[in-house]
């Protein structure tokens, strides 16, 4: 009995979390009212607030969602610099795909609307790259002269900026096509230039496959 009502309690909280994501996705956190969150989550205000006591707190609880995308990375035997291109391609058909990945990121960037901003987000994915860089500079993948933690800074805000800019132009339609430019970019300059080819900008082949994406070097379809 105990366990029915706490996988009852859970599927509450999932919906509320849902609910809240479709809100904060559409409205950003102060076009979000509770109202519409139990609105879209079929719930009742008292089964919300059960679960979380404010607003902020629902914001905060997707905002640390965001990092399951980098939960396998800790497993990973050997992570280096196509752990993270990976990554910001896994991020980039999070934001395209789930709308508790675009609510979480809207949150982030929006982490002004706050009392007191947290800068944990962003920290946790400079923290998350630099574990994967500095095994990648050890081996040589990685030019000596490049500061990794400065690299993992620039690549996190480089990030951020390149998907705002594609959901106002394209609604991220194009947003793997401006991730892989990133990295076309960039790569030159952080590289031993006979290391290049080791990296794949668009995603390794593995990453690509593990999220339904066509290889780069496919023809694009024609209409017909």
């Amino acid at each position: 009995m105990a366990k029915a009502r706490q996988e009852r309690a859970e599927i509450t909280r999932q919906a509320i979390l849902d609910g809240a994501a479709i809100s904060f996705d559409r409205a950003g956190f102060h076009g979000t009212s509770l109202t519409e969150v139990v609105g879209h989550a079929g719930v009742t205000k008292g089964a919300l607030y059960f679960h979380f006591p404010s607003k902020e707190a629902l914001a905060r609880t997707l905002m640390d969602e965001q990092f399951q995308v980098s939960e396998g990375v800790p497993a990973i035997v050997n992570p280096g610099l196509q752990t993270v291109i990976d990554l910001t391609h896994q991020m980039a058909f999070g934001l395209q795909t789930n709308v508790r990945i675009r609510a979480a990121i809207r949150l982030v960037v929006e982490f002004g609307s706050f009392t007191d901003p947290d800068p944990s987000q962003y920290n946790g994915w400079i923290d998350t790259c630099g574990d994967c860089l500095t095994p990648a500079q050890e081996r040589g993948d990685v030019l000596p002269s490049v500061d990794v933690h400065d690299l993992a800074t620039m690549l996190v805000g480089s990030f951020t900026g390149i998907q705002v800019a594609s959901h106002v132009r394209t609604r991220r339609e194009d947003l793997h096509a401006r991730v892989t430019d990133m990295w076309t970019f960039l790569l030159p300059g952080i590289v031993p230039a006979q290391r290049i080819p080791l990296f794949h900008p668009a995603g390794s082949f593995e990453c690509r496959a593990l999220l339904g994406l066509p290889s780069p070097d496919s023809p694009k379809p024609t209409a017909g």
